[in-house]
């Protein structure tokens, strides 16, 4: 009988994509394990695998098709001698009394095809509740529940044979918890308060302009930096970091290296801010940790996530346990996933996760900067540029290379004494470079 192919999730955030290409012709035997076609999501574009045996029928979704939701059938596979042009199945329609939820991306895992690469691996600590495996619920309603700390057992599904969704939690948490048993009647309650009238919309743009849609990545970032700015109690503490043993360093390792082939590197003055701060979360390992309603998880690895720009916005490629490698380990790692990071190959587990972040804006010459947190870390370094500045050297005016750094931290788990002996460690580390290399 002929199978849909949806549209898969390939990443926890992502709710819709663009279907770049089809690696497969309608007519083409499919083998299970076979690359059909390649998928933008809001992060990379990432192949996906075919997982069921059969004959690509009809593709319903064509080239370059952008926003298509996850869910949708984009394709049908059918058997031998089935005729190709067989009609998608209807999509269960949601329980009338609830709201109108989304498409699941566990509903993905019933297809035809699933992602080519790994999940990223849950965060260190973290555990779902355990009620949370005894319902029926999709793996995006699951991980939800768990980073909210959501018990799934009382939560109603409004998914095909009951299946907790994802409006199904978003629902939940909005409403507070579900309550176990019918609660006993109480009196009237008093009327609330009208909800505020919804700001007037903006006076139309009547000037000449050009408008350009937004793509996929560029509403994820706005969602998420809009949702860890209104949520997350940012603080900030600035520093003024002497650079000039960090360089002089920096220029001897570059000296030593070979020329090319297998050894040869070239260290980065963000390749030594790494490790620095790498080598920071190891002695302070209380800001290498993130917030849960329950409790606060601190990361027994030091997973720094590092922002790139690409041109649809940024990522955050990941050098792991980046305190137990060498310099030109992580100088070489760094070229290699900035560049793919450019070119949007990078895979799920090589930008999901990390404790803690750095956002370096030094190359475009910026003098000072805050960084926003990227949820659920506790805290981001902005670096800025080494500038040649007058500063008081027993009692004598002199000049240094001085960079601002501002780490920005969440209040919740980082207090003012704790952010200020992290940056405090930080600075001693940048100005006693000679420690990276033990």
């Amino acid at each position: 009988m002929a199978t849909n192919i949806l549209m898969p999730a390939l990443s926890p955030t992502m709710t819709e994509g663009t279907l770049a290409r089809w690696l497969k012709k309608e007519g083409d035997q499919v083998k299970a394990g076979d690359i059909i076609a390649e998928i933008e999501t809001d992060k990379a574009t990432m192949e996906v695998e075919a997982v069921d045996e059969g004959i690509l029928g009809k593709i319903l979704v064509p080239d370059g098709t952008a926003s298509v939701k996850v869910n949708d059938v984009i394709a049908v596979l059918v058997e031998p001698g089935e005729k190709a042009d067989v009609a998608p199945a209807a999509k269960p329609a949601p329980a009338p009394a609830t709201p109108k939820t989304e498409p699941a991306p566990a509903a993905a895992a019933a297809t035809a095809a699933t992602p080519s690469v790994p999940t990223a691996p849950k965060p260190n600590g973290q555990a779902a509740p355990a009620s949370s495996d005894r319902v029926i619920a999709s793996p995006l309603a699951k991980r939800m529940a768990q980073q909210a700390g959501l018990d799934l057992s009382g939560v109603v599904g409004s998914g095909p044979n009951g299946r907790v969704v994802k409006a199904d939690v978003e629902a939940a948490l909005a409403n507070g918890p579900a309550p176990k048993a019918a609660p006993v009647a109480q009196p009237a309650a008093a009327a609330p308060a009208p909800a505020p009238k919804p700001a007037a919309p903006a006076a139309p743009i009547t000037a000449p302009h050009q408008a350009v849609p937004h793509s996929t990545m560029r509403k994820v970032i706005a969602r998420r930096l809009s949702e860890s700015k209104q949520t997350v109690p940012h603080f900030y503490v600035t520093m003024d970091i002497e650079l000039d043993a960090l360089l002089k360093l920096r220029g001897q390792l570059n000296a030593a290296s070979p020329k090319d082939g297998p050894g040869a590197f070239k260290v980065s003055v963000n390749d030594l801010v790494i490790k620095a701060a790498a080598v920071t979360l190891r002695r302070i390992p209380k800001v290498n940790a993130s917030w849960t309603d329950e409790a606060t998880i601190l990361y027994d690895d030091v997973d720094i996530s590092v922002a790139v720009s690409i041109p649809d916005g940024l990522i955050t490629p990941i050098i792991r346990k980046a305190d137990q490698k060498g310099l030109a380990a992580i100088s070489n790692e760094m070229k290699d996933l900035a560049a793919r990071a450019k070119a949007g190959k990078l895979k799920p587990e090589e930008f999901q996760g990390g404790g803690f972040s750095i956002s370096n804006m030094g190359m475009y010459g910026v003098s000072d900067f805050s960084a926003i947190i990227n949820p659920p870390q506790a805290g981001i370094l902005a670096v800025s540029a080494g500038q040649q500045r007058p500063v008081v050297k027993d009692g004598a005016l002199a000049i240094a290379t001085v960079m601002t750094c501002t780490l920005s931290v969440d209040h919740r788990i980082v207090d003012g004494a704790l952010a200020a002996e992290w940056i405090a460690e930080f600075k001693r580390i940048v100005e006693q470079p000679l420690s990276l290399m033990l």
